[in-house]
């Protein structure tokens, strides 16, 4: 049974009139007749009463007629709701970002897609690398903004890198010294992010790196909770340069060789990425391009996306 057959046998079911039925489904009367027949065959039971000037449904016709309606609007239902889906009509990305993006990239990043594709449905994980790698892993995401670097690869996962960010300290009053040093840290109490947030982990390592343990005032808070206990005066706190931009705290550059982070979009290597969620990825390209190219990123952060044209013709590459 092939959906055109039935298209034919709904037209002459309800026009009633072989030769008007042809001329609205466009082809040849024989050949819809030929098909009509070929669905009895097939079905195995006469659908039409056929007599000269007169056109009537049969019993077994008359069951099948509301069937094909049916049939036949689900199979465009189909059709229209895969269009949609390749036009970026409709879909869905789920988009995994560590806090520290949550509240600096991703945000800009989300607007520039919803004014081109307002239709796709967007639902971000909000979580730390690590977890978002195994998310990502399980199927549960499709892109992932994670922190990672090249001596780390993620197995399973296509990475690519998009920004090189400076880490920088930040506090409740202004700083003694234009530059500050990881020795300053040692013996002076920081806010701590909890366990599983990547800039714990780098102001662990950068601490180690410097030969001593750092002292926590407060430790174990998310991205909100250290920003407001640094407001608070408890403690300076190690931040990416864009959150400390946008955090009204006194920052401080640390000086060379400082601490820093690769930003990356990884998705799973497997299968290919879905139209909304490529359509994601190069909205980011081009967001960051277009920044870059117009200076408006944050100090301190460097685009280390392949070199590639943004929807203006700016093209971006790798520093030296």
């Amino acid at each position: 049974m092939q959906l055109q057959q039935l298209r034919y046998f709904v037209a002459v079911a309800e026009l009633r009139h072989f030769t008007r039925a042809a001329e609205q489904t466009h082809v040849a009367q024989p050949s819809l007749s030929q098909q009509i027949r070929s669905l009895e065959r097939e079905l195995g039971a006469e659908l039409v009463h056929r007599a000269r000037g007169h056109i009537a449904l049969t019993d077994a016709g008359e069951a099948l007629l509301p069937l094909a309606r049916r049939i036949l609007a689900d199979a465009e239902s189909a059709r229209l709701a895969v269009q949609e889906t390749v036009q970026l009509r409709r879909g869905r990305v789920r988009l995994g970002a560590p806090p520290s993006l949550c509240t600096s990239l991703v945000p800009d990043v989300l607007r520039a897609y919803r004014s081109r594709y307002p239709d796709v449905e967007l639902l971000v994980r909000e979580d730390g690398s690590r977890d978002l790698v195994r998310t990502l892993a399980a199927g549960e995401l499709d892109l992932a903004l994670i922190i990672t670097s090249q001596a780390d690869p993620a197995p399973g996962l296509a990475v690519t890198e998009l920004l090189y960010e400076d880490l920088v300290l930040v506090s409740a009053t202004a700083p003694k010294r234009r530059r500050a040093r990881i020795e300053d840290l040692r013996g002076q109490p920081l806010v701590m992010f909890r366990e599983g947030y990547d800039l714990r982990e780098a102001t662990l390592a950068a601490c180690r790196a410097a030969g001593f343990e750092p002292e926590f005032s407060v430790a174990g808070g998310e991205m909100d909770a250290v920003l407001g206990f640094v407001r608070a005066g408890l403690g300076p706190a190690v931040l990416p340069g864009m959150v400390a931009a946008r955090s009204g705290l006194a920052v401080t550059p640390f000086a060379a060789p400082g601490i820093g982070r690769v930003i990356a979009l990884a998705r799973g290597a497997e299968l290919p990425p879905s139209r909304a969620a490529a359509a994601l990825h190069q909205v980011l390209l081009d967001h960051l391009v277009q920044a870059g190219a117009a200076g408006a990123l944050p100090p301190g952060t460097r685009l280390l996306t392949p070199e590639r044209p943004s929807a203006d013709g700016a093209s971006a590459g790798r520093p030296g």
